[in-house]
């Protein structure tokens, strides 16, 4: 046995012994999330296990950031089967499914809130095509919904990539993110989020992205000095469950399910509307002299001619499957913007 794999299975008894405490039970369903309870994937999580407990004698434990270990350490577990739940980000998802990337493509999904919620909930990419993708890696996909619009932190304002030659920007473990990164001039740097802060504070790092609610609920505004906006990308995310588990389940299990994700998926459409400027509101109370930049059109142009080539990147990496998916995603979102 390899190194990598005794790691694994070091990694995995250690969990199944911490989640043994657990009272083993087929109706007691564990999901663990990226976020914290109080941030939007945890808000998720527990309309989630309100819906299932509310309609059956099931239950659901959540398992918060950190309580099992980093993104890797818990997707492992779900493709285990240790967790029957898992919410992860394509920032992560993209080294095991490397179509999921094209949800990290800059300037690619629109802004606009409604055309936004008719892409996630209508899309053939989303419900047709990653289904069996996420199913050749023992997954079966629920739900993707959008956390909100990504900005990033810096110690000094930028308004064009030249801007930004040699700047450390923190990136999730993402082959397609290192590409767009390096087409904003930057340097990117993978690290898992539980370096992130200390990264920061020792200057290791000088910035990194996130949706807005992230940066103020982790304090990362503590350890930066300006918030830009460029306009690139919506942060996605993706609630799983362990496929074996899934298809081992009644039809009635399954049906409830189903119900559980739409209702929860409904519900934090709407709970995020008006979350960003709640969280500049709390940032500006806690840091008042906090920079917050929105690039105009012409600046973000620069952006978005910078970072063309990435989709022909995203092409090398995936092939034709993910030619296949990029192209049905264009043809979604011409019909969810209007277009």
């Amino acid at each position: 046995m390899s190194k990598q794999a005794l790691g694994m299975t070091f990694r995995l008894s250690a969990v199944a012994l911490a989640l043994a405490a657990v009272p083993a039970s087929a109706a007691n369903w564990k999901y663990a999330i990226e976020e914290s309870l109080n941030e939007v994937q945890g808000v998720y999580a527990t309309k989630f296990k309100d819906v299932i407990e509310a309609n059956s004698a099931h239950k659901v434990q959540i398992y918060p950031f950190g309580t099992l270990g980093e993104s890797v350490d818990v997707m492992e577990q779900a493709q285990a089967g240790i967790l029957q739940f898992v919410d992860q980000s394509p920032g992560f998802t993209g080294s095991l499914i490397p179509e999921a990337q094209v949800f990290l493509m800059p300037y690619v999904l629109p802004e606009k809130p409604s055309e936004l919620d008719y892409f996630f909930k209508h899309s053939k990419v989303i419900n047709e095509h990653f289904p069996q993708l996420y199913a050749d890696k023992g997954l079966e996909l629920l739900s993707m919904f959008p956390e909100g619009r990504v900005h990033i932190t810096t110690q000094k304002p930028f308004t064009s990539p030249e801007e930004l030659n040699g700047v450390k920007i923190r990136v999730m473990t993402s082959p397609l993110l290192v590409e767009t990164y390096k087409s904003f001039g930057a340097v990117p740097t993978p690290l898992p989020w539980g370096e992130v802060f200390g990264a920061l504070q020792t200057k290791m790092i000088q910035g990194q992205e996130n949706p807005m609610f992230y940066i103020e609920s982790t304090k990362t505004y503590e350890v930066t000095d300006v918030i830009t906006d460029i306009g690139h990308n919506i942060f996605t995310t993706a609630v799983m469950a362990n496929k074996a588990f899934y298809d081992g389940l009644s039809e009635q299990d399954q049906m409830l399910i189903q119900k559980a994700t739409a209702e929860a998926t409904d519900y934090i459409l709407q709970y995020r509307e008006g979350l960003e400027n709640d969280s500049i509101a709390k940032i500006n109370a806690a840091k008042p002299d906090m920079q917050f930049v929105s690039l105009d059109e012409q600046q973000r142009e620069l952006f978005r001619t910078a970072s063309a080539p990435v989709k022909e990147r995203f092409v090398a990496m995936t092939g034709d499957s993910g030619k296949a998916v990029l192209d049905q995603m264009s043809a979604d979102l011409l019909e969810a913007t209007g277009k």
